[in-house]
């Protein structure tokens, strides 16, 4: 009992101190602080003492603070010293796991994209899937680091998740082999006078490695290059700063996003630098529902002024900035939702995502059934404003004809020349 002692002792000298400290303004509210973090040392002293088992101090703590926070909205939570250390080796492009990026909803984990080339993508892993069980136990009751952790192993091990697929008669089970996953953020090639690029995520490696991919197919291509398709689907986003520079590459000037926070003085904006790496070269820009958060700032930011041709399904909707604030040395981290980012023309795409210029859907029905999975279906996300427009009209693939990949045909063919638009996202007819 000497550290609840103590523990009380610590309140009651700082509420002390706070009152010599704070206006009197603020007394109210200090008050109101003080008494409810004396509430929770009773509370924490309780668990200690009377709970059936022995519990860890640690964990308590680690448990209590990320409730705390991860209350607040979906993407805000916070990591222990392991975790912290594990998201730094993911953002430099290499870590362990299955590869997908993951939410909660609904009680179940949510799939909001796989990455190329991981085990979850090779697997059929899809954007709106819903982890149920992992290892046959329900992830219900789990906390979203908790799920994570049981996700990841050690390489080379197995891990069988029961997916909850919309548009699915029944759960089904896929088992996956945990791999160091190796995120090659840039793949490009080139399909005849077009050069094509996909971003799979944003991590330190994918501004160089998109100014890499554009020198290397002017050179493959030549002369009669007639510009480039920068393939963003299902790209679950990542580091803003290379969001802002991708979008820089291709821009002359003006603003790329800007940021606001609680305060006004948090506002930052974000503008472009002379030099188009494509050389003014068309650009279309493929999205669809797992497109979200960095890889909405560039679509919004090419979109807003008219660098590109946004074309494929409206996106997801992730329109919150999270700064990694570093408790201290073995104490671990906050992700914490600091501000929400605005495109040029000053909208919000928060829970609203981006609406393409041509709506092109495609043509799976499992699939368009996963998109409507969004930001707006997350419990507790932060609000929008109500402004984005819905296609008017959405193009599908023909009736009885088999096309890999739909979306990136149209794109082609509207680069091309082969099909036209006649306004917009209103309408567009093939040949």
């Amino acid at each position: 009992m000497k550290r609840a002692a103590f523990v009380g002792i610590g309140a009651v000298v700082g509420f002390v101190v706070a009152l010599t400290l704070f206006p009197a303004a603020h007394g109210a509210s200090d008050m109101s602080a003080y008494r409810q973090l004396d509430l929770f040392s009773d509370a924490f002293e309780r668990v200690r003492e009377d709970y059936v088992r022995p519990v860890d101090d640690s964990e308590l703590i680690d448990d209590a603070i990320n409730g705390m926070v991860s209350a607040l909205d979906p993407h805000s939570s916070y990591m222990n010293a392991k975790e912290f250390a594990d998201m730094q080796i993911q953002t430099k492009g290499e870590f362990g796991g299955l590869g997908i990026e993951v939410t909660q909803a609904n009680g179940l984990i949510k799939v909001i994209s796989p990455i190329d080339g991981t085990p979850a993508a090779r697997a059929g892993i899809r954007t709106g899937d819903y982890i149920a069980t992992i290892d046959g136990m329900s992830v219900q009751g789990l906390s979203l680091t908790d799920a994570i952790n049981k996700l990841r192993g050690p390489q080379g091990t197995k891990v069988t998740i029961t997916i909850l697929r919309p548009g699915a008669k029944k759960p089904f089970d896929v088992t996956l082999t945990r791999a160091i996953v190796e995120v090659d953020a840039v793949k490009y090639h080139r399909d005849g006078d077009i050069g094509y690029i996909r971003i799979a995520a944003f991590n330190e490696k994918t501004a160089d490695e998109v100014e890499d991919a554009v020198a290397n197919l002017k050179k493959q291509i030549g002369p009669g290059l007639k510009g480039y398709i920068i393939d963003l689907r299902n790209n679950p986003g990542g580091l803003l700063d290379q969001a802002i520079q991708v979008s820089d590459d291709f821009l002359n000037s003006g603003e790329i996003v800007s940021t606001r926070g609680r305060h006004q003085d948090d506002t930052q904006r974000y503008d472009a630098k002379p030099g188009d790496i494509a050389d003014g070269k068309p650009i279309t820009v493929l999205i669809n529902g797992g497109t979200a958060s960095a890889s909405e700032i560039v679509s919004g930011a090419l979109q807003d002024h008219k660098r590109a041709t946004i074309l494929g399904m409206t996106s997801f909707g992730k329109g919150s900035v999270q700064t990694i604030i570093v408790l201290g040395d073995g104490r671990g981290a906050l992700r914490l939702t600091t501000a929400r980012y605005y495109t040029p023309s000053g909208r919000s795409i928060q829970a609203e995502g981006i609406v393409p210029d041509v709506a092109v859907a495609q043509g799976d029905e499992a699939q368009l059934a996963s998109l409507g999975a969004s930001e707006a279906d997350l419990p507790g996300h932060l609000a929008g404003d109500g402004g984005a427009k819905k296609p008017q009209h959405i193009i599908k693939p023909p009736a009885g004809k088999k096309i890999d990949d739909f979306q990136l045909s149209y794109a082609l063919d509207l680069m091309r020349g082969k099909v036209a638009v006649a306004s917009g996202n209103k309408s567009a007819n093939a040949d």
